[in-house]
This record gives structure tokens, C-alpha cells and sequence, in this order.
């Protein structure tokens, strides 16, 4: 089977080695005209590496007539058109699984800068301001109440981690998961308004767009925390810097953003708010991980015509 590969995005030196060398993959991004060369030349290459940050859209997939596999270097897939790949007879995988305990691990070291104002009382000290005055008390985190706003994999493993912090923990997904003991809250509104901090793990995609909405933030309150590993898009990001500047809630700590990398200016002047640059995978065992799973991926592609991990 042929199994030329359009790389889109790049990827670490060693992951493109070894695309080139046994892929023959052509790296979009050093075209200095892409719409040009895929009017010219995208039927070449019936195979698409890309990333979560690049995805695949509809226009893609129609400049490569001969598409038939897309293997994406991320968990996340609302930048694909999964839809549009189906219609076509595309088949999709990702990378699940082999970044959950990194993902994880930043979400409770998020939550706890958030509450304890690790980040900030940093810049205090740094500022010169402690010869001035002690730092302010902040949240304590041991025993409060976690609300999770999607118990997928990612979700679990934040659970499991805040167990350790004796955190009592609910959480609210499309529907009520059967093999877990965390009480089900049937909306998100419910749940922020229960929680002490919310913790957004779930999906992007027009299906969560703006999931967290003012209500939410409005519910969660004045001493209430968001913190979002999932997408920007699942925030009302117009609504959070409102509710971060007007003291709403107490504060959020942030990985991603809803136009990132572009975060809003209003932001960054706040002591309130954990900015990260979407580095919530970014270790080198989780992307060494990663990577092996795309390249997995293409050999089964390769010699059977099936993905390890599609996306369903």
C-alpha cells in the first residue's frame, strides 16, 4: 500500500526523520505558497500527518483527492472535520491515553497556583514587595469540594489524584458514567455551583462551545476557581475575563485559550488568573509517546489498511 505522506505542522527533528526517510513526507510548511502546491500537487499523498493545533478541514481534504488516512499528533480532534472525513471514506486517529497522567499532573499543579497563589506571590517576592508586607492569605486546597466537567480519561486521572488531596468530587457529562463513585451532577451550572473549583476536562467542538457560559462562572462565585486543560472554546472567554476583573470568582488558571495563542490583554495584567502556554502535554516523555503512537499508527496504516487508535 502506498503510503506517501502530506505533513502539516511540524513535529520534533527525530518524528520528521523518520517520516521523511520512511514516508517519503513532504512538509507543507516549507512551501512558501501551500494553496499553490496542493492545487498542483495534493493528490500525490494519501496519507495526512497533522496536529491537534493544525488540524484538517474540509478544504484540505478536498485539495488531496487521494486522502484516505489522517493521523493526528494530539488527543483532541475539533479541528478535523470529522464529519467531512466520514463523508469522504476517511479514517482518523489520534494520540489517547499516552498524555493523560501529564495533563493530569498540571491540572492539580494549576489549581493549586490558583488557590494558593504560588505564580503570583512568586512576582510579589520578585517585585520586592515582601519587604513591604507579608503576601496575602490565600485558599487552602486539602478537603474542598471538585467539580470535573467531563470524567473522560483525562477526567479520571485528575480524579484519582485529588483523592490524595481528601477533595470531595462530583462531576457532570452528557450522561451519568456507571463504574465510578463520584456523585452525577446534571448540569454544569449545578455543578459549579456546588463546587469550590471546577476543573474543565471534556471535549471541544461546537458541542461544548462556550459550555462554561456567564451563568456558570456567575454560579461558581466570588470564591469559586476555574481551571480549564480541555479547549478554549468550552469558555466564554469574553465572559471569564469580565468575571476574573470584576472579582466574580476568585480565580482560574488557564492552559489553553479560545484564539490561542492570542490571549486576551485584559489577562495578563491579572494576579488572579495562571496563564500557561497549552503545555499541558509538553514533557518529553509524553511527547516521545505521542510521537511513537502516530508513527504506530502509520506502519498498521501502512500494512493493514487499519489505524491503532481511530477516533469514533
Amino acid at each position: 500500500m502506498t503510503t506517501r505522506v502530506l505533513q502539516k505542522g511540524r513535529l520534533q527533528p527525530a518524528v520528521e526523520k523518520i517520516l521523511t526517510e520512511e514516508f517519503a513526507a513532504h512538509r507543507l510548511a516549507d512551501e512558501a505558497d501551500p494553496a499553490a502546491f496542493l492545487a498542483q500537487r495534493g493528490g500525490e499523498f494519501p496519507v495526512l500527518v497533522t496536529t491537534a493545533r493544525f488540524g484538517a478541514d474540509a478544504a484540505l481534504m478536498a485539495a488531496m483527492p487521494a486522502l484516505k488516512a489522517i493521523c493526528s499528533f494530539g488527543v483532541g480532534y475539533d479541528t478535523i472535520d470529522i464529519d467531512e472525513a466520514r463523508r469522504r471514506g476517511i479514517v482518523v486517529s489520534n494520540t489517547p491515553d499516552v498524555l493523560n497522567d501529564c495533563v493530569a499532573d498540571l491540572a492539580i499543579g494549576m489549581l493549586i497556583d490558583a488557590a494558593r497563589g504560588l505564580s503570583a506571590s512568586e512576582r510579589y517576592l520578585r517585585r520586592g514587595d515582601w519587604l513591604r508586607a507579608p503576601y496575602p492569605l490565600q485558599t487552602r486546597v486539602s478537603g474542598k469540594r471538585l467539580g470535573i466537567l467531563g470524567l473522560g480519561r483525562i477526567g479520571r486521572m485528575i480524579a484519582r489524584r485529588a483523592s490524595g488531596f481528601d477533595m470531595e468530587i462530583r462531576y457532570h457529562n452528557r450522561r451519568s458514567v456507571a463504574d465510578v463513585d463520584f456523585a452525577y451532577e446534571p448540569t454544569v451550572t449545578g455543578l459549579a455551583k456546588w463546587a469550590d473549583f471546577l476543573v474543565v476536562a471534556s471535549a471541544g467542538g461546537a458541542e461544548t462551545r462556550h459550555l462554561v457560559s456567564r451563568e456558570v462562572l456567575d454560579a461558581l462565585g466570588p470564591a469559586g476557581f476555574v481551571i480549564n486543560i480541555s479547549r478554549g472554546s468550552v469558555i466564554d472567554e469574553n465572559a471569564l475575563v469580565e468575571a476574573l476583573v470584576q472579582k466574580r470568582i476568585a480565580g482560574a488558571a488557564l492552559d489553553v485559550f479560545e484564539f490561542e495563542p492570542k490571549v486576551p490583554e485584559a489577562l495578563l495584567a491579572l494576579d488572579n488568573v495562571v496563564l500557561l502556554p497549552h503545555v499541558g502535554s509538553a514533557t518529553h516523555e509524553t511527547r516521545q509517546a505521542m510521537a511513537d503512537l502516530v508513527l504506530a499508527n502509520l506502519r498498521s496504516y501502512r500494512d493493514s489498511g487499519k489505524l491503532l487508535t481511530p477516533v469514533a
